[in-house]
């Protein structure tokens, strides 16, 4: 079962593939952290990366191909995977699927976490992030026993910048033009199924598990 998990920024996409990828048993692929590993561990495509970042340069969507197709030769793909966020263009997605045929794979769905952007607002801007290990709470819907400390290392909170009431709202207007093209090219492919993130995160959870066991059938949320 191989699967991509879109949504605008706030729908829970990281946080409801890794329990995806724990409850089906595949593996939980996200193109961020593929890039942070490489420059990380210091890899031939990480070191071209970071040539790119250090410049303030988008990474090319060749190199992040490359880094895919790598992680694609891991055994724990034999199983299946989660695409977390990627592809995010259209070339993307094209490159995506050449590189899948390659490899004699394919997408079984995408499936879109579909939030309003009242609730994005609320999720978002109510995030706390710890400075030391990087957990996330909420002020409201998951907020740490003691206030501005981390629960699991006793770092400090803080609250992004880019977590403020109207980047959110230019955040959400940049996904929207970009998603539309990626969206409908699996609409076209009949793969695309709809969810609204809403909802409870258990609920959107066994949506998704649901959807992964009978992925051909009908959606309804």
């Amino acid at each position: 079962m191989n699967f991509i998990l879109f949504g605008p920024p706030g729908a829970g996409k990281g946080t409801q593939a890794k329990q995806l990828a724990k409850e089906l048993s595949i593996a939980h692929i996200s193109t961020g952290d593929l890039l942070r590993q490489n420059v990380t561990l210091g890899t031939a495509l990480g070191k071209e990366a970071k040539g790119y970042m250090d410049r303030g340069a988008l990474v090319p969507d060749e190199l992040v191909t490359k880094m895919l197709g790598e992680r694609f030769e891991k055994p724990d793909i034999k199983t299946g995977f989660i695409l977390d966020g990627y592809p995010r263009t259209l070339n993307q997605a094209k490159s995506l699927d050449e590189l899948l045929k390659s490899r004699k794979m394919n997408i079984d769905f995408a499936a879109y976490l579909d939030t309003s952007d009242a609730v994005i607002i609320q999720r978002l801007s109510g995030r706390l992030v710890c400075k030391k290990c990087g957990s996330n709470f909420h002020i409201t819907n998951m907020p740490p026993k003691i206030v501005n400390t981390c629960d699991h290392c006793a770092g400090e909170l803080y609250q992004r910048g880019d977590d403020k009431v109207e980047t959110i709202k230019k955040r959400i207007e940049v996904y929207k033009k970009e998603a539309s093209e990626v969206l409908n090219y699996y609409k076209r492919e009949n793969k695309l199924h709809t969810l609204s993130a809403d909802k409870e995160a258990q609920v959107v959870l066994k949506q998704i598990i649901d959807l992964a066991i009978h992925p051909h059938d009908p959606l309804k949320v």
